[in-house]
């Protein structure tokens, strides 16, 4: 991140505008939108800019650009055609100690303006670093539309009792979920359709209501298989609303950047032989984040119950008498087949599909193996890379032709994704020729045949690099 996003008090604030021609006046309209006090200093105006210092909103000098003129400005923006002032005055200003922006020319601005929503008191800036104005355009007509107008109303609510709030509850999280409850209920419903003294009058009611003690709550919390687009609106809503968050090694970076920013982290991620956290202390942690009133988001790669050890988390809550909820998520079995280009089922080539593990333990994978060799079934095995050998010569040897089509799927519905295809015969030295890493998932089936025709999904060559 290039350019870190600020707010600058404009109480007392000086803006300097070099230029009067309707790029400036862009820049004039959002500036007078704030208490700075603007001054524009131009040899033409614009009717736009004339109308403004009409009205008293700019002081206007039609005169040339004096270099006395940066003198008492914090802030400058240059829009004029003249190259070389241009670049005169982002070196004077730069010196001055000021901010200083050069309109349509990001090399020579040490600060970019970005798009705004305007609801004040709430205002909503995005920027793209200068290089995809059209898209931030873009962007801003879905939140205008989405926002209502009136929550600016809404944020005025919230100022005027927000003494009264800090005086009624003892912690920042008793005062968060008092708010979270006002903007989720009838309270907000009140103020954006105008209802004003009602919304007071229950507001007044509610800072005055007995409050129990808030008790903690666990939500058992699928991430999906590593696309960030693939969580569900509930799982998304949860993880804003956490105080602390347990997540594994599955979780993608991209999705925990979608947790509450000030939420507590707690990485308990497993790798072959190298467990960060033993079950049991993770079970713990559970238990003691939750007891100490703390709404706890237990993020999981793929979903929670399909070889999650969920259900072993959730008995050591029920052991306890805690609250919890369970938030499905698409298990890697479905996100990494989908991603591939290989249907579980088919009509002309699997009419079952079976979920296996293939985890090592004394190296030996204890499953009913002629269960697993059947016509018309697809086979799914997680955990299965290092005993990937052991699952072919099982297969094999329980009666499934090695000729049966096999893929390797690594990092599902990511732009890291790679997919090796091969048979029970082939696919060990195909897969340790790529170098294939976990986290990896394998297909075994003539579904598998189907991934050259149906495989959608094309990572960029520089994301696997």
């Amino acid at each position: 991140m290039r350019y870190f996003p600020l707010f600058i008090d404009t109480q007392h604030l000086h803006c300097l505008v070099v230029g009067g021609g309707e790029v400036a006046a862009r820049k004039l309209e959002l500036l007078a939108n704030t208490e700075a006090a603007i001054t524009v200093v131009t040899r033409e105006a614009c009717p736009t800019v004339q109308k403004m210092a009409e009205e008293g909103r700019i002081t206007l000098h039609l005169r040339p650009f004096e270099d006395s003129d940066i003198v008492a400005a914090r802030v400058i923006f240059v829009a004029t055609n003249d190259g070389e002032l241009n670049g005169h005055i982002q070196s004077l200003g730069t010196a001055e100690g000021a901010l200083v922006n050069v309109v349509d020319d990001v090399k020579r601005c040490n600060f970019i303006t970005p798009s705004i929503v305007n609801r004040g008191p709430v205002t909503i800036a995005m920027a793209s670093g200068g290089v995809a104005p059209v898209l931030l355009r873009y962007l801003r007509q879905k939140l205008e539309a989405w926002i209502p107008q009136r929550i600016a109303r809404l944020g005025e609510f919230a100022e005027r009792f927000r003494d009264q709030v800090k005086g009624r509850f003892n912690t920042v999280t008793q005062r968060r979920y008092f708010w979270e409850e006002v903007f989720d209920g009838p309270i907000a419903e009140a103020i954006l359709q105008g209802n004003d003294a009602q919304a007071e009058q229950a507001m007044l009611d509610k800072l005055n209501s007995e409050r129990p003690e808030q008790p903690g709550e666990v939500y058992l919390v699928g991430a999906g298989p590593g696309d960030p687009e693939l969580l569900t609106f509930r799982a998304l809503r949860l993880m804003q609303k956490a105080d602390v968050v347990i997540y594994d090694r599955l979780v993608s970076p991209e999705i925990l950047a979608m947790v509450r920013r000030d939420a507590e982290k707690h990485y308990v991620g497993k790798a072959k032989s190298n467990h960060t956290l033993p079950q049991q202390d993770i079970n713990a942690l559970l238990v003691k984040e939750a007891k100490a009133g703390k709404r706890v988001v237990r993020l999981k790669g793929g979903d929670p119950f399909i070889f999650g050890r969920g259900g072993e988390e959730l008995e050591t809550l029920v052991e306890h008498q805690v609250r919890f909820q369970v938030v499905p998520g698409i298990t890697a079995a479905s996100g990494a087949a989908s991603y591939a280009g290989i249907p579980l089922t088919h009509r002309d080539h699997a009419q079952s599909v079976v979920f296996a593990t293939g985890h090592l333990r004394d190296n030996s994978i204890d499953l009913d193996w002629p269960a697993l060799v059947q016509t018309g079934q697809t086979l799914v095995f997680y955990m299965g890379l290092t005993g990937l050998p052991i699952i072919c010569e099982q297969l094999v040897k329980h009666g499934m032709s090695a000729q049966t089509p096999i893929a390797m799927i690594a990092n599902a519905t990511t732009a890291q994704q790679r997919v090796v295809t091969g048979n029970l015969n082939t696919i060990c030295a195909k897969a340790e020729a790529a170098n294939i890493q976990p986290p990896a998932l394998i297909v075994i089936g003539s579904v598998v045949s189907l991934h050259d025709s149906l495989n959608w999904f094309h990572p960029a060559p520089e994301a696997l690099a």
